[in-house]
């Protein structure tokens, strides 16, 4: 299954990036063994419209663009399921096990994701009741990603 991180926003060079790229990296080189490919990471500028409502909706239109079609989409969202690692894992196994051939995980923008677009998710995932910057999230996102695969693969990383 082929995964894809779609961001609303732009990451710049430095710290944040290359922690973020070095998970992603990971999660590129273990995931191909267990029949996940990374495909990379999609920003998309936030949207400059005047409410909040017309910025998502905006955001939503950009990320259904960039979906493949018969992709499964899972977003990170504020009003998500807090779950374990291994739930995730389970998901995206379930999913793979399934035939879903594609699957973007999508990060919103400062506004948070389009309800209608919420409602077509395969899974709405939050990482807490906290506000994360969107730098965390991604790096969070990223190291959770390599968590998947070392759990769907056995591998020690993550050990109960």
């Amino acid at each position: 299954m082929k995964i894809a991180v779609h961001a609303v926003g732009r990451m710049k060079a430095g710290p944040d990036k290359e922690l973020a790229d070095r998970y992603l990296d990971r999660f590129a080189k273990s995931g191909p063994a267990i029949g996940l490919e990374f495909t990379g990471v999609v920003e998309t500028p936030e949207s400059r419209a005047q409410t909040a409502a017309e910025r998502k909706r905006e955001e939503a239109e950009k990320l259904r663009a960039q979906l493949a079609s018969g992709a499964a989409l899972i977003l990170l969202d504020e009003r998500g399921r807090n779950i374990s690692s291994e739930d995730f894992a389970g998901k995206i196994g379930t999913l793979r096990d399934g035939g879903q051939r594609n699957l973007v995980v999508a990060i919103g923008g400062p506004d948070g994701h389009d309800a209608e677009l919420r409602e077509s998710a395969a899974l709405v995932l939050s990482f807490g009741a906290l506000t994360w910057p969107h730098q965390l999230v991604r790096i969070m996102l990223a190291e959770q990603l390599y968590r998947v695969a070392t759990i769907l693969s056995g591998h020690p990383y993550h050990r109960s």
